[in-house]
């Protein structure tokens, strides 16, 4: 916090930050009656979601003392947004002023005492983070005198007309208030000053480090070179350059070929052309006023040129230049751009500065300047290397594309993959202004220099309905204040690497000549690829635009609802897609840039929820985020009703494709067989090193193939003179090419395709082996194959001690009966004794079991292994090897930390330690999906400046482990064509005591399992919902029975009540009524909260629960929180009409 003064003298620690929809009323407060006559009258809340930049100076308390608005263009209507820039030019003398390095200030109010001190703050802190601002001009249509605050930091703008237009033209600059820092040569002088910045930015120093830095000052060269740069005299940053640069090892480990490996050919005899050019250069560079020259006074020498062998009179040379050291003062790093056109001109025949960081050194302001370069596949490098071109010192124009300009433009995208679509979407827009498919087009070309370096092409986009229905946009806009024809699909979008750091001007631009205020990026699954658009590089749209997250939808019975259903292009069937937002305010918004190399074991529900909390983190960019999984990225599969596994509902191939894991994660292929601690690398199959700095394990449990115990059968044997957990000893042998271990999506896939082609056909017998819903959902799909059950044999090993596949017996004795009729041969409490009768396995032709009487022999044409669940030997193989503890699972403290702390444990891999005393918790108890979100939880406190570091526990509750509280769901579909769902609360694996039955009055259950709508709840003590159950040979809409799950009978329209009046017959018609539609909209829980906060006024928590339980009557007995109630309900309902027309709204009926 900085110190501001106020007219009377009063001082108060005050600091600027971004204004927040929150500040809107308090805004709206200190706009008086001075403001409006040069503002004109002022949305608040549309201000603030249109502005480009908005910022609130508050103190302590967070009271604000003042607000200020910029704009990209002028208050009102005294010019057009898109053309301001002419009409300064033709009435004023501007000063340089472009869009690049130019705001407007559109509002500014104070209060009264601190109006003078707020107005030079707030500038200051502007023109400080945003490093290209120059000007910032106040052109209002309103000629009223200004506040004294303003008159004194903004001075007129010289008029070229008379008379002009009718309005005030004013600005200031930012020599100002935060002026660029003046670079120069470094001196031995200059020592203290550096040394004094060491200490305030480093812990330790060994003692011969001022003695070096003294010695690289003074043996300077051409070659080795240093720079300060200062403030009144005093250094305040200091670099250290180099041209001696091992580029052949950058060449090794980095992705350079787009740079030509920073070399540039080079002609063996000299140019004079080029030397009359440079010359030229030059002239005009001593020409140029020293105001307008700290960034833009190198200018282009010649654009990158294309890759030459050496052949033909050219040889290629070194053209990079590397900075070995820099470091600023704090309070001065935004500028530490400054030092970039100082160094060029230290290389004026070196095109590329280059500089190498740590992985898990934080980002700092320098290097956003820079292009990070990726790793080579091949490589696994200690640093991220990033460069900047010497093209990149130009400013880049923004402009509507022109017909001349196709030439250039199919140059630019010359090689790119989908480069006839953009030239094809660009020719319509020459000639139509519309796309093939009649939808609008715009196009809009970036240039330096009058060279094309970028190319954009939006189009209107025809979902808004859509995506606002089915993605959270506004989380990040208000939605209401943005029309629909502000809204824009990015189609096409190429810039050259060289000017990366443009990106955002870029957008900016286009959204203020095409008279946008938001621009949508869609990126499509692989199956789905021809949908598209050609972008390069995407990594540029994604630095700058914000993931937004799908929303659940609600499943509607549509043909009940008829004229109340929402509107079709709401519910319509599209690809799905990963949706990305840039909005007008956005363009402006620094990303925090992570380097750190997180790499993820296993593509679980627990691997896949960590995931994709770092990849929703719209202020967070992770460049390093790998996944390892044996058959890659689960959502490269369309896997729609593949069937033979069950689901636990966390992630089905449509969730994935709404998710940005594609364009956020590197996806490696293969398994894990090794682990180097010291090293930091994990070990694919393959031989692939993957290094990290992070690593996460979550492999889960596996089904692995059996082995068979081997006892002779020849002479009478019982399971009970068998070995104890010989069935669970690895097997070594080879695997048959027709046994079956099913465990992922690949694997079904696989089994699917060998049956179709080499199974269906004949009569042999299908063995699937196993004892768990997995073997019922796989003997379902072999008679959905067409596959007869008297072929089929499912083959139970015995059952856990107290363990059952279905915790109903209904639904158990179901599937019995259903089996039964198919005619399904069941063989219970089986162990596999052989396979071929003890001779080479493969083909299987026969297996026998040992039983509790006689051995069991079958001839087998396929079998399909769903037993032996534990971890995968490998990865067993791997923790062990590299020394983590593993006892029986791998073992973590209650924040997923191993015995190494840069390696964290999650999901039913893991177990906690022995100390915490809980043997009967793990997270395998837990939902997967959960645990998944609260690893990125504590993970995200190590990298998100945002949040507090975490609070040491007291010393009483480190020794508690997390408990877990969503539901642990499974589902599938069972033989008789039974579609199952059942969804309970977390619960223990041993139990200490008893175990608690379910009342019997807290039971509601409709329907019989032998007419095919069985449907069950229990509620617990409070009423809540704690377990369903729905067995129907109709289709479920799971995700709206999932939202069921906890909430209170009284919430779900008086339920146990009605029931209890022989109300209520069948639950699946019940909650197909419109009235609980409200229920499983995504935003209900929202409105439960602000119901509780209502009613907390009335009863607190527990005597809200007692009081319910006592009679059942309504908790709320005020007649204002009633009132309360009633208003927020019909404000929530109001709010989301869209998806919940049918609901009747005040002054509807």
């Amino acid at each position: 916090m900085r110190t501001v003064t106020s007219d009377s003298g009063r001082e108060e620690a005050a600091a600027v930050r971004r204004s927040e929809s929150a500040d809107a009323q308090g805004i709206a407060g200190l706009i008086g009656p001075t403001a409006l006559p040069v503002f004109g009258k002022v949305n608040v809340i549309q201000l603030l979601e249109k502005a480009n930049l908005a910022v609130t100076l508050t103190n302590e308390k967070d009271d604000i003392l003042a607000h200020a608005s910029f704009f990209d263009y002028p208050v009102g209507d005294l010019v057009d947004q898109a053309r301001w820039e002419s009409f300064l030019q033709k009435h004023f003398s501007p000063e340089n002023c472009t869009p690049l390095n130019t705001l407007f200030l559109h509002l500014f109010v104070a209060q009264p005492d601190f109006a003078t001190a707020s107005v030079k703050e707030i500038m200051r802190a502007v023109f400080n983070a945003i490093a290209e601002l120059d000007h910032i001009c106040l052109l209002s249509p309103n000629i009223d005198d200004l506040e004294p605050p303003l008159d004194g930091v903004f001075e007129p703008l010289q008029r070229l007309t008379d008379p002009g237009p009718q309005c005030i033209a004013l600005i200031c600059h930012r020599q100002q208030h935060c002026p660029r820092l003046h670079v120069r040569p470094a001196r031995v002088e200059d020592h203290d000053d550096i040394m004094n910045i060491f200490e305030q930015q480093t812990k330790l120093l060994s003692a011969n480090q001022p003695y070096i830095l003294a010695e690289v000052i003074e043996a300077q060269t051409e070659e080795n070179q240093t720079a300060v740069c200062e403030i009144d005299g005093a250094a305040v940053g200091f670099i250290s350059v180099t041209s001696d640069v091992d580029l052949k090892q950058l060449c090794d480990n980095f992705e350079l070929s787009e740079f030509n490996g920073l070399y540039k050919p080079q002609q063996t005899k000299p140019d004079a052309a080029l030397t009359d050019t440079r010359d030229d250069e030059e002239e005009l560079r001593q020409t140029q006023s020293s105001s307008s020259q700290q960034v833009t006074e190198l200018l282009m020498t010649h654009e990158e040129e294309t890759q030459a062998t050496g052949a033909g009179g050219f040889s290629e040379k070194p053209s990079a230049f590397s900075i070995q050291f820099f470091i600023i003062d704090k309070n001065y790093e935004m500028r530490s751009v400054d030092f970039i056109p100082y160094v060029f001109k230290l290389f004026p025949d070196l095109d590329f500065c280059i500089i190498t960081v740590p992985t898990l050194s934080p980002e700092f302001p320098l290097l956003q300047s820079f292009l990070r370069v990726p790793a080579c596949d091949t490589s696994s490098p200690l640093h991220e290397l990033y460069i900047f071109h010497r093209n990149g010192l130009r400013p880049v124009d923004v402009r509507p594309a022109l017909a001349a300009d196709q030439p250039a433009v199919s140059d630019l995208v010359k090689g790119l993959r989908l480069r006839k679509s953009l030239l094809q979407d660009l020719d319509c827009f020459y000639k139509t202004r519309s796309g093939p498919d009649g939808v609008p087009l715009q196009a809009f070309v970036a240039q330096v220099d009058s060279q094309v370096v970028g190319v954009l092409i939006i189009r209107d986009e025809q979902d808004v309905e859509y995506i606002c229905a089915n993605y959270n946009i506004e989380n990040f806009i208000y939605f209401s204040h943005h029309s629909y024809e502000e809204h824009a699909q990015i189609r096409h979008f190429v810039l050259k690497p060289s000017f990366q750091h443009f990106t955002k001007h870029l957008f900016k631009e286009a959204l203020r000549l095409a008279h946008r205020s938001c621009l949508h990026h869609r990126v499509y699954p692989p199956c789905h690829s021809q949908e598209n658009s050609c972008v390069h590089h995407l990594d540029f749209i994604l630095n700058c635009a914000v993931p937004v997250r799908p929303r659940r939808q609600i499943i509607y019975p549509l043909e009940e609802l008829g004229t109340n259903a929402p509107s079709r292009r709401i519910t319509e069937d599209q690809a799905p897609f990963a949706l990305s937002l840039i909005s007008r305010k956005l363009t402006m918004e620094p990303k925090v840039t992570i380097n750190a190399r997180i790499v993820v074991v296993g593509a679980s529900d627990t691997g896949l929820s960590f995931l994709e909390v770092l990849s929703f983190c719209p202020h967070l960019r992770f460049n390093n985020l790998t996944l390892i999984s044996t058959h890659g990225f689960p959502g490269d599969y369309n896997h729609k009703d593949i069937g033979f596994l069950s689901t636990s509902h966390a992630y089905s191939s449509r969730d994935l494709a709404h998710l940005p894991l594609h364009s956020c994660i590197s996806v490696v292929t293969g398994k894990m067989v090794g682990i180097s601690r010291k090293s930091k690398y994990v070990q694919v199959s393959g031989g692939k090193k993957v290094p990290y700095d992070h690593l996460v394990l979550c492999t889960g449990l596996q089904y692995r193939v059996p082995r068979p115990s081997g006892v002779d059968l020849s002479q009478p044997v019982t399971n009970s003179q068998l070995q104890p957990q010989s069935a669970h000893r690895r097997y070594t042998g080879p695997v048959p090419s027709n046994l079956f271990t099913l465990n992922d999506l690949y694997d079904c896939m696989a089994a699917h395709r060998w049956l179709c082609a080499n199974f269906l056909e004949l009569e042999d017998n299908a063995i699937v082996y196993g004892n768990n819903i997995d073997v019922y959902t796989t003997v379902e799909t072999l008679l959905g194959l067409g596959i007869h059950g008297s072929r089929i044999h499912l083959v139970l090993p015995p059952p856990e001690l107290g363990h059952s596949c279905f915790s109903d017996p209904a639904v158990e004795k179901a599937v019995a009966t259903a089996m039964e009729k198919a005619e399904v041969q069941v063989h219970r409490n089986c162990l596999l004794a052989q396979m071929n009768n003890g001779e080479h396995p493969d083909p299987l032709t026969s297996v026998s079991f040992t039983t509790d009487a006689e051995p069991l022999h079958l001839q087998c044409g396929v079998f399909i292994n769903l037993s032996n669940k534990g971890v995968d030997y490998d990865a067993f193989r791997s923790v062990n090897n590299c020394f983590l503890v593993f006892d029986s699972r791998l073992v973590i403290d209650a924040t997923f930390q191993t015995s190494d702390s840069a390696i964290c444990g999650a999901g039913p891999l893991t177990k906690f330690s022995r100390c915490y005393h809980t043997d009967e918790w793990s997270h395998a108890n837990f939902n997967s999906k959960e645990v998944g979100q609260d690893l990125a939880a504590v993970m995200l406190r190590l990298f998100d400046p945002t949040l507090e570091p975490a609070d040491e526990p007291p010393s009483e509750m480190d020794r508690l482990v997390p408990l877990y509280k969503q539901a642990k769901i499974q589902g599938g579909k069972l033989p008789g064509g039974y579609n199952y769902l059942h969804v309970t609360k977390p619960s223990a694996t041993k139990l200490t005591g008893p175990p608690v039955k379910h009342l019997q009055d807290r039971g509601i259950v409709t329907g019989r399992v032998e007419t095919g709508n069985y449907f069950c709840l229990h509620l617990d003590c409070y009423e809540l919902v704690e377990t369903l159950t729905c067995l129907s040979l109709q289709p479920l809409p799971v995700s709206n029975y999932l939202t069921l799950y906890g909430k209170h009978q009284q919430l779900l329209g008086q339920l146990l009540t009605r029931y209890h009046q022989a109300l209520i017959h069948d639950l699946y018609s019940f909650f197909r009524q419109s009235s609980c539609l409200a229920i499983y909209h995504d935003r209900f829980s929202d409105f439960e909260q602000e119901l509780q906060q209502i009613t907390s006024t009335t009863f607190k928590d527990d005597e809200w629960r007692q009081q319910a339980m006592k009679d059942g009557q309504d908790r709320i007995e005020d007649a204002e929180s009633r009132a309360a109630v009633r208003s927020s309900a019909v404000k929530y309902l109001s709010y989301n009409r869209n998806l919940l027309p049918m609901f009747a709204c005040p002054g509807q009926l």
